[in-house]
């Protein structure tokens, strides 16, 4: 209840309700003390006024009239004679004198608070105006303990009447903010763990209708949040479907092309010049469209094992790379250089690394050759306290600018003319496996440049460490 919105808001409206009280409070005990004087005067001087009429009184009416007045002695000026008009015992020295002609209501409040606090009987004297013009200055000596009686008894009053204000008040609010925010806020929260439930069903769609603008705003973000999210999973589902069917059509594929490729070694043999000049590039055709269809179902496998991390001798993983690779450059005028440092070790999966260098290696390779120019592909490694660095780099005519573009993404980043993208999807996914990362660190007229960065340290170690 006291963590909930309505709550909480409740518990302050209740704090702040007393905390305005309290304002109200304060000033009004002053005033309350202020009234008291000024009673206490108007009292003093209508008895005064009774002896100025009959000077001749009896001592018990005079104790009868100071009585009615709670006062103990009342001095009035007249015409500039200060004159004693009523007197009786006084129990104790006057401790303070107040005068009330024209008091701050600062030295009122904090004389008021004083009082409140003061336990002591004492006798004060408290000085102020006649009424009506009944001469130039009334004193008058009194008692404190009625006053701080009567200011307990007016400051209990205004407390309790502030509780049952803040109580109402506080309640009131409750009862609105609940109706006005906290229960469509409810309602946005049921339909949200509705949605959630099927996101793909339209009809769970929050159909903003609060009154509150900002809460019909916060149902129309939701509203569009919830549209654009059931309709990419609808294309992700399709899209799942189409690349069901095309993994089945590549895996179909590749078998025919395979028998091709073995039809294609008799033709080879073929007496006709013709035949024999256009098999190598049948050859060629034919082996690319079989890489394309094992990229495709490679991209495709959803159950890609998580990379097994052991400690790899990197310079065997390249060796295997760099001769696969040069039984593909045959004849032609392409250069393959290692610079590894001598037993260099990192901690990789060293299957999915040795797919990761031949991508990147091939693409490098295939972008020189379409040059129809010789060129260089290198390979080199670096490490330091934090992260194992190798970079593969060739002098061929750098990517283009639809290769920048959609880099690293599937069917649309291809690095060569006809070239699918797959490769870099595959290593930078396989990369990623590892906790590092595949980046262009360059790209241009001189050739290009590719980083893979795996990190040394492991985070689950370090989790038991910490």
């Amino acid at each position: 209840m006291i963590n909930s919105l309505s709550g909480r808001f409740l518990m302050l409206t209740t704090i702040f309700v007393l905390i305005a009280e309290l304002l109200i409070f304060v000033p009004s005990v002053a005033r309350f003390r202020e009234d008291y004087f000024l009673d206490r005067l108007e009292r003093a001087q209508i008895a005064s006024l009774t002896l100025l009429a009959d000077d001749m009184i009896t001592p018990e009416l005079e104790q009868e009239l100071l009585w009615n007045a709670g006062v103990f002695n009342v001095v009035l000026r007249r015409d500039e004679v200060r004159q004693l008009v009523l007197s009786s015992p006084i129990p104790s020295p006057i401790h303070k004198t107040f005068d009330m002609r024209d008091p701050s209501a600062w030295r009122l409040i904090r004389d008021a608070l004083l009082r409140l606090v003061d336990r002591e009987q004492r006798v004060i004297r408290v000085i102020g105006n006649p009424v009506q013009d009944g001469g130039l200055l009334i004193e008058i000596t009194l008692d404190t303990q009625p006053l701080r009686t009567a200011l307990i008894d007016y400051g209990i009053r205004i407390l309790l009447l502030s509780a049952v204000i803040s109580v109402i008040t506080a309640l009131l609010l409750f009862l609105a903010v609940r109706r006005v925010i906290v229960k469509p806020i409810k309602g946005v929260v049921e339909h949200m763990r509705a949605y959630a439930q099927a996101p793909e069903d339209a009809r769970r769609i929050i159909t903003p209708n609060a009154g509150v603008t900002e809460l019909r705003e916060a149902e129309q973000a939701l509203a569009s949040m919830q549209t654009q999210l059931t309709s990419a999973l609808r294309q992700k589902e399709r899209l799942a479907q189409l690349g069901s069917g095309v993994s089945k059509i590549s895996h179909d594929l590749r078998n025919i092309l395979t028998s091709a490729v073995l039809f294609t070694d008799r033709i080879e043999t073929s007496k006709d010049p013709a035949v024999r000049r256009l098999a190598p590039k049948l050859v060629n055709s034919i082996t690319r469209a079989v890489n394309l269809c094992e990229s495709t179902l490679a991209f495709g496998r959803v159950d890609e094992p998580a990379p097994v991390l052991s400690r790899i001798l990197l310079s065997d993983v390249v060796d295997d790379v760099v001769a696969g690779e040069r039984l593909s450059i045959g004849d032609e005028d392409i250069s393959l250089t290692v610079d590894i440092p001598t037993g260099m070790t990192l901690r990789a999966d060293g299957e999915q690394l040795y797919r990761v260098l031949g991508n990147l290696v091939r693409n490098a390779r295939q972008a020189i050759s379409a040059t129809g120019k010789g060129g260089e592909v290198s390979i080199s490694a670096s490490e330091d306290d934090s992260v194992w660095t190798i970079a593969v780099a060739d002098t061929g005519p750098g990517l283009p600018a639809k290769a920048r573009e959609h880099l690293f993404e599937a069917f649309q980043g291809g690095t060569t003319r006809g070239g699918s993208g797959l490769g870099l999807a595959i290593a930078a996914e396989l990369v990623r496996g590892h906790g590092g990362r595949l980046e262009l660190d360059h790209t241009g007229e001189d050739g290009t440049r590719f980083c893979i960065s795996l990190p040394k340290h492991d985070l689950t170690l370090s989790s038991q460490n910490s």
